[in-house]
C-alpha cells in the first residue's frame, strides 16, 4: 500500500489538489480583477485626495500666515495714517486760524479806522457848534458893545465877562 501512494497521497487527492490550486488561481484572478484593483485604486485615490489636501491646507495656512502679516502690516501703517491725518487736519485747523485772526485783525483795522473817521467827523461838528457858539456869543458882546458905546476897559471888563459865563471848558476846547 505504499508503494501506490506517493507520500502517501493518491492520485484522486492530487487531483483534487490540482484543482483547487487552479479554482484558488481563477478565484484570487478574478478577486484580484473584481476586487482587490478597485480596492486599491480606491485606496490610492483616497490617499492622494487626502495628501492633495494635506497640501491645500498647508497652502492655504501658509497664504493665512501671509495675509495676517499683511493685515498686521496694515494695522500699523493704519496708526501711522490716522496720524498723517490728525497732522493734516491739525495744519489745515491752524492755518484757518490765523486766517480768520487775519480777517479779525483786518475787520478790527477797518472798524477803527471807521471809528477814528466818525471821531473825526464827531470833532469837527463839535468845532463848528463852537464856532457857531463863538460867533454868537461875538454878536452878543458887539450887540454890549455897541449898546454901552463904551471905553476900551469897559470892552475888556464885558470881553472877560462874556468869556465867563461860556464856561473856560467850552472855549478851550
Amino acid at each position: 500500500m505504499f508503494g501506490e501512494r506517493l507520500f502517501g497521497l493518491d492520485a484522486q487527492i492530487l487531483f483534487d489538489a490540482g484543482v483547487l490550486l487552479i479554482t484558488m488561481f481563477v478565484l484570487f484572478f478574478f478577486l484580484s480583477y473584481f476586487l482587490f484593483n478597485p480596492v486599491r485604486d480606491f485606496m490610492k485615490k483616497r490617499k492622494d485626495k487626502i495628501t492633495e489636501e494635506r497640501e491645500q491646507a498647508g497652502r492655504d495656512k501658509e497664504e493665512a500666515a501671509k495675509l495676517r502679516e499683511e493685515y498686521e502690516s496694515r494695522l500699523k501703517n493704519i496708526d501711522k495714517e490716522a496720524e498723517e491725518i490728525l497732522s493734516s487736519a491739525r495744519a489745515k485747523a491752524l492755518k484757518n486760524q490765523s486766517r480768520i485772526e487775519e480777517e479779525a485783525r483786518a475787520e478790527a483795522g477797518r472798524i477803527i479806522a471807521h471809528a477814528k473817521h466818525d471821531g473825526e467827523l464827531e470833532k469837527k461838528k463839535v468845532a463848528d457848534d463852537v464856532k457857531k457858539e463863538i460867533i454868537g456869543v461875538a454878536t452878543v458882546m458887539a450887540g454890549k458893545v455897541a449898546q454901552a458905546s463904551v471905553d476900551e476897559a469897559k470892552q475888556n471888563e464885558l470881553i472877560e465877562e462874556t468869556l465867563k459865563e461860556m464856561g473856560e471848558d467850552t472855549w478851550l476846547s
